[in-house]
């Protein structure tokens, strides 16, 4: 099992050895932007009512969601954000703001 930390270390050696250099940070922001389109594309045929065209076949969800991620992780990676702490830090905030609200919430 690989940690977050891990992850973001995997994609700095690749980024270093393979990749050359990371694209800036507003490139990288527009490509998060085009995978997470390519995402919901493949979640709205798959689990909505929109049908697949040909284009779509082949797609992969999990490969889709990893490619979200490997964008995230680069993000991450350049502006400094350890994403271990940041997700720690994420998950005491929403525990202690909806420790109540969604047991209460009649719609669910």
């Amino acid at each position: 099992m690989i940690t977050l930390k891990e992850a973001q270390g995997q994609v700095d050696e690749w980024i270093k050895t393979i990749g050359v250099r990371y694209f800036n940070e507003l490139t990288n922001l527009g490509i998060l932007m085009e995978e997470v389109g390519e995402l919901s594309r493949i979640m709205v045929r798959h689990y909505g009512e929109q049908s697949f065209k040909e284009s779509d076949k082949g797609k992969d969800l999990s490969d889709e969601m990893a490619d979200v991620l490997w964008v995230l992780l680069c993000l991450a990676n350049q502006t400094g954000v350890d994403l271990t702490e940041a997700f720690e830090r994420n998950m005491a905030k929403k525990t202690k703001r909806d420790a109540q609200r969604h047991k209460e919430n009649d719609k669910l």
